[in-house]
């Protein structure tokens, strides 16, 4: 695949990031052997960017997927910590789970977190002594908000920025679409290295994949899209059209007929309220002691999954 600047950052990006959110526990929970299976066709194909969170339990996969390899792919983790402590223990996690000795970004993963560096400055300060240390080449934030975006772009310690942007404006948490895409322009044009996530809304878009795919593709300042893909025709469908190759239109329609959904096991829900905390979309609610979906509010972010104590939600 062809490669693109990521920002001011030195790195290089396929336009294309495998993004592994649903191989691990929160989704498809594949056995690890299985996802790096996926992860080294993908990398096979070209793609030289994985992106991945402490949150998402997919070090052993990423691993499996990088075993053998002489030249390692751009590698991107998330850290949810609130404090340096934790901060640290993730990025040591991710390292000992990935086998690496470094990391090339590391994110801020605040997804609900509308004022990131005051809300996380104790993180931000661990990071940075984690990037003077080596162990981390450049620190990013993943963000739902808008105003997020705007004040990582102005932040001289940000050089990443992974934002959820989609054309129905699916997850964004204070304001459109239309809003997002101009704050990632104006991020971009400060310098800062963009890859989107959501582009298809955890799946709500999946019917109109490719259209969905080629609007974030497409928008000013997007110099990589990362896309979760759980089968080896997913890869090879999405590598073709990012790289504006001959669509398979037999395969295409397939994909494009999936429909994922988020299931709770509700005999066993305890209506601790967990997950509505975690959710980020408000797409999840108590009725009658049990937790309940919004089903047209849903972008199948897994994170309440995480977060609940009995592990009984999965993103199908």
């Amino acid at each position: 695949m062809k490669q693109t600047e990521l920002g001011s950052t030195g790195l290089r990006v396929t336009p294309l990031v495998f993004g592994s959110l649903p191989l691990g526990p929160l989704q498809a929970d594949l056995d690890p052997r299985e996802g790096g299976r996926l992860i080294r066709h993908a990398l096979d194909c070209g793609i030289n960017m994985v992106d991945t969170a402490e949150l998402y339990g997919t070090y052993a996969h990423i691993r499996e997927g990088l075993a053998g390899l002489s030249n390692l792919p751009v590698l991107a983790s998330k850290t949810h910590a609130t404090t340096a402590e934790d901060a640290r223990q993730h990025v040591e996690n991710a390292l000992r789970g990935i086998g690496v000795e470094r990391l090339d970004i590391v994110h801020i993963h605040g997804a609900r977190l509308s004022d990131p560096f005051n809300e996380r400055a104790e993180v931000l300060e661990e990071l940075q002594r984690m990037r003077a240390e080596g162990l981390i080449g450049h620190i990013g934030l993943s963000t739902h908000y808008i105003c997020a975006v705007r004040a990582a772009a102005d932040h001289p310690e940000i050089e990443v920025i992974h934002p959820l942007i989609n054309r129905g404006g699916m997850g964004i948490l204070d304001g459109s679409a239309e809003e997002m895409a101009a704050a990632i322009s104006y991020a971009a044009a400060r310098g800062k290295g963009i890859y989107a996530m959501k582009a298809l809304a955890g799946g709500n878009l999946i019917s109109s994949a490719r259209t969905s795919l080629g609007y974030v593709r497409r928008l000013d300042g997007v110099h990589a899209v990362a896309v979760g893909m759980l089968a080896r025709e997913e890869i090879e469908a999405n590598i073709a059209l990012f790289d504006q190759r001959a669509e398979d239109e037999t395969l295409w329609r397939a994909l494009e007929s999936r429909r994922r959904h988020l299931k709770i096991m509700a005999n066993f829900c305890k209506g601790c309220g967990a997950c509505v905390d975690a959710c980020t979309n408000d797409a999840l609610r108590l009725v009658d002691g049990k937790a309940e979906i919004i089903e047209e509010n849903c972008i199948l972010c897994g994170y309440c999954a995480a977060a609940c104590p009995e592990f009984i939600i999965r993103v199908v």
